[in-house]
């Protein structure tokens, strides 16, 4: 990817706050897929979703696969539901061309400003939803909206990792905090100063697969009695002191798996899921595309399923000799099988190779009355 388009996606907003629905339209540009502009997408840069640190620049993960599965097309509507960086939002961008329309969509103020900074110079219609991406697709259902195209880049970016005090990460020390939306109330500090020992236990078993969530909810609840716990070291501390020693960097660092649980716990990011993975599919047109690129097996396995129920047909008893439930087929999946990283993306980032993209086309239109 050029040194340009590196600049122009770790670029910041101008000062002044875009209004929460904007719009934004310029002249003419190139809806087509270019060998070069394919190539040069290739470019993979970091894209941090457990938790550590980064400071390279902001390309996406699984860039070139996901435009491939996606396959836009000048002329039509994509919904970027988790716009972030805007690194897949700039490059679908591109393909849409000047008579295209993306709705982004993003909860995080700082999305915002990236987003303010794309829709300046982008060709096509532009249009920001500042919300998560479970009440931004009832907003757009309710508008009637019909989209072509709908994808999710789930988890944290590498924006928010990078903007310490935001307290994603555990690999430097700021207050602990894990809000998406700044705005909202609840935040991981919250969650370790007043939860009850058996939540915060099953927030990390649940939310973190972590086999020592018991220990670590008791470390966590036995420290805070002393003092509170305030940054994001003092919890790390607190985490590694209950995991047993052979354990403690078996598996990467010993605080991953309890700040993915917190930050999901904090940002309710699976409910959102369960929510708006039905929502998204509910506003494609017929042959439409919904895809998803999942960073934990939590994600997934619902994008996963989602899409299964979604393509399986029959559902009669085996033993019955015809179908008397007559159900048919809603969708194709693109792929059989998740896509992942190519061999080159994770040689430039090996933070890429938990990712998997799914997608699936709709068959009928039968939602779209």
């Amino acid at each position: 990817m050029s040194t340009t388009l590196l600049d122009s996606l770790i670029g910041r907003g101008s000062d002044g706050r875009p209004p929460e629905l904007a719009r934004r339209r310029r002249g003419s540009g190139d809806g087509g897929r270019s060998g070069s502009a394919r190539r040069g997408a290739r470019a993979h840069a970091p894209s941090v979703r457990d938790g550590g640190d980064t400071r390279a620049s902001h390309t996406p993960v699984l860039a070139v696969e996901l435009l491939e599965v996606l396959e836009p097309q000048p002329g039509q509507t994509a919904i970027d539901c988790t716009f972030g960086d805007g690194g897949h939002a700039r490059l679908l961008a591109e393909r849409l061309g000047a008579t295209g329309t993306l709705v982004a969509i993003d909860r995080d103020p700082l999305a915002e400003e990236r987003f303010a900074a794309l829709a300046a110079e982008a060709s096509c219609s532009m249009r920001f939803i500042r919300a998560g991406y479970a009440e931004a697709l009832e907003m757009l259902a309710g508008e009637g909206l019909r989209a072509d195209i709908a994808y999710f880049d789930l988890g944290m970016s590498s924006m928010q990792v990078d903007t310490r005090e935001r307290g994603f990460s555990y690999s430097y020390d700021a207050p602990l905090d894990m809000r998406m939306d700044p705005s909202q109330p609840l935040s991981a500090r919250e969650i370790v100063a007043s939860w009850d020992e058996r939540r915060i236990a099953q927030v990390l078993r649940d939310y973190g697969e972590e086999r020592h969530a018991g220990a670590i909810a008791h470390a966590v609840v036995r420290r805070r009695a002393q003092a509170p716990i305030e940054t994001t070291h003092e919890l790390v501390e607190t985490i590694s002191s209950a995991i047993p020693a052979p354990a403690r960097f078996a598996g990467g660092h010993p605080a991953k798996r309890s700040f993915q649980a917190l930050r999901i716990a904090v940002n309710d990011e699976l409910g959102q899921l369960d929510r708006a993975l039905p929502l998204a599919w509910g506003l494609l047109r017929e042959g439409g595309v919904l895809a998803g690129i999942s960073f934990h097996s939590l994600e997934d396995r619902r994008v996963k399923r989602f899409f299964a129920d979604l393509a399986s047909g029959c559902i009669c008893p085996p033993d019955l000799p015809v179908c008397v439930c007559g159900r048919e087929p809603r969708a194709a999946l693109v792929r059989r099988r998740s896509i992942v990283p190519s061999a080159a993306e994770l040689e430039e980032n090996p933070r890429s190779g938990s990712a998997r993209l799914r997608a699936a086309r709709k068959l009928t239109a039968e939602e779209d009355a």
